[in-house]
């Protein structure tokens, strides 16, 4: 794992006050680290800078969320009917375009077109984390098996094509999906890659970049254009977000040989709804399914991530009033020639 003698020491510490985890808590426990405690371990060491105490609560917090909000449950509570499903697809464009060349499933997100327009914040936030639990109990293990070695990870891919000061209105949603991923689902992305970036992304990357922690601003890579001669280096061609494929493309919701991996139609898409509805048809013995979204707790943000929020507001409040006064003066000059 390539770890130091302090940090192997401790994991030690760690695994042994884990070994003394609460009855209630070990389900629970065994479905987030799929049979890998000690990996799921030293993520949370590493979120909190390999200090144990504040590793253990972030994880027993986490313990407690998870039971709380029943996360387990969560890939038997499909999104029904299905154009509601379908409706918060078209509307927070989240995908899977393929793997990286040594298995690590690429995750893309269409950060400047996701609207979050069609359905209440709920739907949302469930379907944010059905794809994360997706991700870590079918989607990881299958890779793990395949490519014959553990994989825990995955990267990402953020289109901000049409990405528009509009996109503050989404700040808290955002804000709250982060921090259910900062806090529960720590460590699981190894870099972020930032594609098809506008002026308006630009501008707050630059304020916001000094607020993260060096660990953090290590994962981000802001590309050049749709960043496709960078991603190819590290993904075979069919693996490539169709938004990458030319230059100017962008999140486009009609692509002709169907690999708009945001699109509900894709293969990705069918294979996750497929199996929510087949859990949920297990247990319908049980329990009917019912129509109507899934309540989770909905944890405070960390203060760094309240800071960087609130940096990025400020940043867009700036940019509206730039763009109003650009357009005061465009008037100006058109009433007075």
């Amino acid at each position: 794992m390539g770890t130091t003698a302090n940090q192997d020491q401790a994991i030690k510490q760690f695994q042994s006050i884990m070994d003394q985890i609460d009855e209630s808590m070990k389900n629970t426990y065994q479905n987030m680290h799929q049979g890998y405690p000690t990996e799921t371990l030293v993520r949370f060491l590493k979120a909190r800078d390999w200090n144990v105490a504040k590793a253990h609560k972030m994880l027993v917090d986490c313990l407690e969320w998870r039971t709380q909000s029943k996360i387990d449950d969560m890939l038997t509570k499909p999104i029904i009917p299905t154009n509601l499903y379908r409706a918060v697809r078209e509307s927070q464009l989240l995908g899977l375009s393929g793997y990286s060349k040594e298995g690590l499933p690429i995750i893309t997100i269409g950060a400047g077109l996701s609207t979050f327009d069609k359905a209440s914040v709920h739907y949302y936030v469930q379907s944010h984390i059905q794809i994360n639990e997706y991700r870590d109990r079918v989607i990881l293990p299958t890779a793990t098996k395949k490519y014959g070695r553990h994989i825990s990870t995955c990267l990402k891919v953020l289109d901000m094509t049409g990405l528009k000061l509009s996109a503050l209105n989404h700040l808290k949603l955002l804000t709250t999906m982060s921090t259910i991923d900062d806090l529960n689902y720590p460590e699981k992305t190894e870099i972020y890659y930032i594609v098809n970036a506008p002026y308006i992304f630009s501008a707050c990357w630059k304020v916001v970049k000094p607020l993260l922690q060096e660990r953090t601003r290590k994962k981000i890579q802001v590309l050049q254009g749709c960043g496709r001669d960078e991603l190819l280096k590290i993904m075979d061609y069919s693996s490539l977000p169709h938004f990458c494929r030319k230059e100017g493309s962008g999140s486009s919701k009609n692509t002709e040989d169907g690999s708009n991996c945001f699109s509900p139609d894709h293969a990705f898409h069918q294979q996750l709804y497929s199996y929510i509805k087949q859990q949920a048809e297990l247990l319908d013995s049980i329990s009917p399914i019912k129509q109507g979204s899934v309540h989770v707790g909905f944890p405070d943000p960390d203060p760094e991530d309240a800071k960087i929020a609130k940096t990025i507001e400020s940043e867009f409040h700036r940019l509206r009033n730039l763009n109003g006064l650009s357009n005061s003066l465009n008037d100006l000059k058109v009433d007075g020639n």
